[in-house]
């Protein structure tokens, strides 16, 4: 469904990404985890066709929707018109099938959606991309500046989303331990490239990885200096 090869993403002189690829299949769940810095949010917006690759190749196959980092919602819309804005070329703006997935939502809809929480808000940036009816769901650090118990409820209502809906999925995210336990394969990047990938059955297995994104709650420690080609933190927007 979704396929990045040997992807190079540049800004200006630095290097981001440099040789990144991963894919996701039909109804699979895959997650994508780093420490700041590292290029994620660059790997994200490539993805997403919002930026052009300097090299390498992106394949889609299917409708693909993008939850992005910090939700960026129209704060001063109610949470219904911001997810009809979702709504892919003129389909159905009707957000009932939202609710139905996510009911939370419903009695919010005539709510605007800065007077809403940060869990509410990060709901409505999901619903919102559900509402282009997606076989792809592309989401950029679902827990960003949330509690924790909000985090792990979202986690697992995306996990029901999943199932249910038998998306595609590829999170992007810093909460290691979330991400573990959502997903079925794991790709970790660092300093711009895929360093390990595998199920999180075997990344738990390494001493390594486990020492460097699994303690203190899941938290990145940080592996080396944060950067891609000597400077990606400036530039990863993230």
């Amino acid at each position: 469904m979704l396929k990045a090869t040997d992807l190079v993403v540049r800004w200006g002189a630095v290097t981001a990404l440099d040789g990144v690829s991963l894919s996701v299949a039909d109804g699979e769940m895959v997650a994508l985890v780093g420490p700041n810095g590292a290029g994620k949010s660059s790997l994200v917006q490539a993805l997403a066709g919002l930026v052009r690759p300097a090299g390498g190749t992106v394949t889609v196959e299917g409708r693909l929707a993008y939850v992005p980092e910090g939700r960026q919602l129209f704060y001063d819309l109610p949470v219904e018109d911001n997810l009809a804005l979702g709504a892919w070329r003129g389909r159905n703006r009707e957000p009932k099938r939202v609710y139905e997935v996510l009911p939370e939502l419903a009695p919010l809809a005539k709510k605007k959606a800065g007077a809403l929480s940060g869990g509410q808000q990060q709901m409505v940036a999901v619903g919102r991309a559900l509402m282009a009816d997606p076989e792809i769901l592309l989401i950029d650090e679902l827990s960003l500046g949330l509690a924790p118990i909000i985090a792990t409820g979202l986690a697992n209502q995306l996990k029901v989303l999943h199932e249910t809906r038998d998306l595609a999925v590829l999170l992007i995210e810093q909460n290691a331990e979330m991400a573990f336990d959502l997903c079925s394969r794991v790709y970790v990047l660092e300093n711009g490239r895929i360093v390990t990938s595998g199920s999180p059955a075997e990344l738990r297995r390494s001493e390594t990885v486990r020492r460097a994104y699994l303690g203190a709650g899941g938290a990145f420690q940080g592996t080396g200096d944060g950067t891609a080609g000597g400077g990606a933190a400036a530039s990863d927007r993230a």
